[in-house]
């Protein structure tokens, strides 16, 4: 069974002075405002990589809640974060890491098998496959 979802860019000018649009098939973001200033410059808006962090914390956070389903188990909460890499390379850029860190509480469960199953879901989760960079993981139970 294969899902499709999509996203629409549309983008005007060059690449300093240019302007965008972003939207999603669900209409969560209709016609969100990126650009030069809002991807190297902290202007208001959104750029590709905060996008691509919140799709990976959302993966990691469906996934790992599966796993521990699998297992089990129930989370209070999975509060994850995934902070995305752009790094100069040559003369363009590259993706180079993602790191996620996520806090929980998962009544039941031993650090040890935490560990284990947020490995699992880090590894697993179909965000994660799609990067070809380094993937870190900072998992910590709460409580």
């Amino acid at each position: 069974m294969a899902i499709t979802k999509f996203a629409t860019a549309q983008w005007s000018g060059g690449l300093k002075d240019g302007k965008g649009e972003i939207s999603t098939q669900s209409g969560s973001l209709t016609n969100q405002p990126y650009g030069f200033n809002t991807r190297f410059e902290d202007k208001p808006g959104t750029n590709p990589e905060e996008l691509l962090g919140a799709a990976h914390a959302a993966c990691f956070a469906m996934a790992l809640s599966g796993i521990l389903g699998g297992a089990g188990l129930t989370a209070r909460s999975l509060d994850a974060k995934s902070e995305i890499v752009l790094d100069k390379q040559g003369e363009g850029f590259a993706i180079t890491h993602a790191k996620l860190t996520l806090e929980t509480e998962i009544p039941g469960t031993t650090e040890a098998q935490f560990k284990e199953l947020a490995e699992k879901a880090k590894a697993g989760c179909p965000v994660s496959k799609l990067f070809n960079a380094t993937i870190t993981l900072d998992a910590r139970l709460k409580g």
